[in-house]
């Protein structure tokens, strides 16, 4: 089945009952209105109030009252048994379901009226036989219907329900409803707010989306940004840590402040064997903090200073102390000192 049929289909029974939501919450406070005679009754269900007022008396308003309570009503209107016309049939009880296609069929034989031109209803009453249904149908003509809305309109009541049968001892039978007659511009309007409502909501759905995804990337955006932050605050408190600083810390503080600012070992040993000509060799190493110290034997001393500055982990590359000849004259004693740049690897690996 096409998806559009299904919609209009779906639009439909959703207007249906939307009107049928209407009927009913206004049936909760009714008005029933009878004729007798030649006056018109209104009765108050709420207030058990009658009023009475000459039919076919346009020119005399209702009270206000009266109008006031029939707009927030549900107004009933019951025909009295002159307008009437009633016959009885029986039907095997086995077509219970199908009685309304019956009766429909059976109007122009009952009644002197056609299906189109008569206004009906039916009740099943009670019967010795439980085989046999006893059906009795109420009709009156359109025109006399029409006839006694239109002037009960007239007055300022609009008719919601057209019922007969008061005193057949079966309850009241309804004849016509405005709800089950809705006009297809009544139907429109209705099918147009629940249209309506149903794109509003598809709308204010993906408003909601939209704006929850741009609360969830701001937010992500933020978070990124306040630890980018972080790790800069943490990177310049790790670089201003100076030795009084460090010193002053609780001892497990101090040695974890000490592990984190301190030059890896393997790395200023590996960075020096690289630097250092092969013809030289160390003797003592000793490493404060950032300050290195080393004591060797050299056979160009001088020619020491520059591999070790270019190698990028040694800054301020200077002797400390004189250099002189060993025992045996054929190198010299070097005595380095140095500030180490902290490396976590030895460039090129």
């Amino acid at each position: 089945m096409n998806i559009d049929v299904i919609m209009r289909r779906w639009i439909d029974i959703l207007a249906h009952l939307c009107l049928g939501w209407q009927e009913r919450r206004r049936a909760r406070h009714w008005l029933k209105v009878t004729r007798v005679g030649s006056d018109w009754v209104v009765e108050d269900a709420t207030k058990s109030a009658r009023s009475t007022f000459a039919a076919g008396a346009v020119g005399n308003a209702l009270p206000d009252e009266i109008i006031r309570a029939a707009q927030k009503s549900f107004v009933i209107l019951e025909l009295s048994s002159s307008d009437i016309v009633s016959r009885a049939m029986n039907v095997p009880a086995q077509a219970r379901d199908l009685l309304a296609g019956i009766v429909r069929n059976q109007i122009e034989r009952l009644f002197p009226w056609r299906a189109s031109q008569a206004a009906y209803g039916f009740n099943v009453a009670t019967s010795a036989d439980a085989n046999i249904l006893n059906v009795q149908i109420l009709a009156t003509s359109r025109e006399t219907l029409d006839d006694a809305c239109g002037q009960l309109g007239a007055l300022g009541l609009r008719i919601d329900r057209v019922v007969a049968g008061k005193g057949s001892g079966d309850g009241t039978v309804t004849l016509w409803s405005r709800l089950a007659e809705a006009s297809d511009s009544s139907l429109s309007r209705t099918r147009g707010i629940v249209v309506g409502l149903m794109v509003a909501a598809v709308c204010l759905t993906m408003v909601v989306n939209v704006w929850a995804f741009m609360n969830a990337a701001s937010a992500d955006s933020e978070s990124d940004e306040i630890g980018s932050r972080l790790a800069t605050l943490q990177r310049r408190i790790k670089g201003s840590s100076s030795k009084e600083a460090i010193a002053s810390l609780a001892p497990a503080e101090r040695a974890r402040a000490l592990k984190e600012t301190s030059p890896v070992a393997v790395v200023v040993v590996e960075a020096l064997s690289r630097a250092l000509p092969d013809t030289s060799y160390l003797t003592e190493l000793n490493m404060d903090g950032s300050t290195l110290r080393i004591v060797g034997l050299a056979g160009d001393a001088p020619s020491l200073i520059a591999p070790l500055e270019r190698s990028g982990h040694f800054k301020d590359v200077h002797f400390f102390a004189p250099t002189t000849r060993n025992a045996d004259g054929a190198r010299f004693v070097f005595h380095i000192e140095a500030r180490v740049e902290p490396h976590v690897r030895i460039d090129g690996e």
